[in-house]
């Protein structure tokens, strides 16, 4: 098996999230071979404004 991760830092998202933009991302990948395994939130440090939430998936494929 082999396994990708994408953040909101992905190029498909331009660093702001979009329930769309996730969507046209799972598709292309899906169009690769990649299918979406798992997904969760992990903190991120994030200077003077403390810790922030980043989504994280994890897509798998043969």
């Amino acid at each position: 098996m082999e396994y990708k991760v994408i953040t909101m830092k992905d190029r498909f998202f331009g660093g702001k999230f979009d329930p769309a933009k996730l969507e046209n991302a799972l598709n292309d990948y899906a169009s690769e071979g990649w299918a979406l395994k798992s997904a969760a939130t992990a903190d991120v440090p994030g200077g003077l404004s403390g810790s922030r939430q980043e989504l994280v998936f994890i897509l798998e494929r043969e």
